[in-house]
């Protein structure tokens, strides 16, 4: 193998920076936008230089009823600097949005999702990987096509299971099915992770007195850490956004934010600003969980793909 030349090397890091670049437009927009007025966010041209207000992030958090000028006169001064925000338009804050209870409703059915797919996946792919396994490959195929079906095919028969079962509108119902639907790929995932850890080590293990459940905690699940993150990670995401289930299945106490952000409704239509700020919002969970393990994440990826 030849090294790279100094200049394809300079030519590779300006392509990559300028992919970031493109790709960081859409995400800074956002977040431009959640600073700006409703005047301004729906401006033509677009408004790049603006004076930045927290109207939408309060518009987010709050609900709003418009008065009339005399009953605006017959209140006492605003006591903070949102009512005083809110003021300014005319309007009154009769109470909070239901904006925080959605994004609670996402934290725990995400996270809790994440954990059982993770959890029984880590299982099944340790027994794929060490046991001889009746029909291993036809039930590795028919638990990888259990992915390949589009949400809206299975939707309806769903629907009147939960409907029947009472898990419609449930925390318990979604995180079931998330995990039904992320636990094929947390098996593949992880059952190439497993396969590259030598058996040895366990063998090892077991000779100085270790069970095989002690082996697999103490010695497999250290070493295969890099793919539990990994596999973690894309299990959130798709938890995290995914809107079809959660549309049709869920109506009040447990939607999730993906559903209500995009129905946030200001004065004449949408308050883009609002949306924006929770769209900003909804995106920190999964930066924070991939930064807290971008090192695990980036060894994870490639260890497990090449079988020696």
């Amino acid at each position: 193998m030849r090294e790279h030349s100094g200049l394809s090397k300079t030519l590779a890091g300006v392509l990559v920076a300028l992919y970031a670049l493109i790709a960081l437009i859409p995400l800074v927009w956002i977040l431009l936008t959640g600073f700006k007025t409703p005047g301004d966010a729906i401006s033509y041209p677009p408004t790049v230089f603006f004076e930045p207000s927290m109207e939408g992030y309060v518009n987010l958090f709050t609900s709003r009823s418009r008065q009339t000028p005399e009953y605006m006169a017959s209140l006492p001064p605003p006591e903070t600097w949102y009512e005083r925000l809110v003021r300014s338009r005319n309007m009154v804050i009769t109470g909070p949005s239901r904006f925080a209870e959605r994004y609670m409703n996402s934290v725990i059915i995400g996270f809790g999702s994440t954990f059982l797919a993770v959890f029984l996946g880590t299982l099944a792919a340790y027994g794929f990987s060490r046991f001889k396994v009746p029909l291993k490959d036809d039930l590795l195929f028919f638990i990888l096509s259990t992915r390949m079906m589009p949400p809206i095919a299975v939707a309806i028969p769903i629907f009147l299971m939960y409907r029947e079962l009472g898990l419609s509108d449930t925390h318990l119902g979604m995180i079931l099915l998330y995990t039904s639907v992320n636990i094929s790929l947390a098996v593949w995932l992880l059952k190439g992770f497993i396969d590259e850890i030598p058996r040895e080590y366990e063998e090892a293990a077991m000779v100085d007195g270790y069970t095989r459940i002690q082996a697999f905690l103490r010695v497999v699940l250290p070493q295969a850490k890099t793919g539990i993150a990994a596999t973690a990670i894309f299990c959130l995401i798709f938890a995290w956004n995914e809107y079809a289930f959660a549309l049709l299945l869920t109506s009040g106490n447990a939607q999730t934010a993906p559903p209500f952000i995009p129905i946030i409704i200001g004065e004449g239509g949408l308050d883009w600003p609002a949306v924006a700020a929770g769209t900003t919002l909804f995106l920190l969970p999964i930066v924070f969980f991939t930064i807290f393990l971008r090192q695990h994440l980036l060894r994870g990826i490639t260890f497990g793909a090449v079988r020696k």
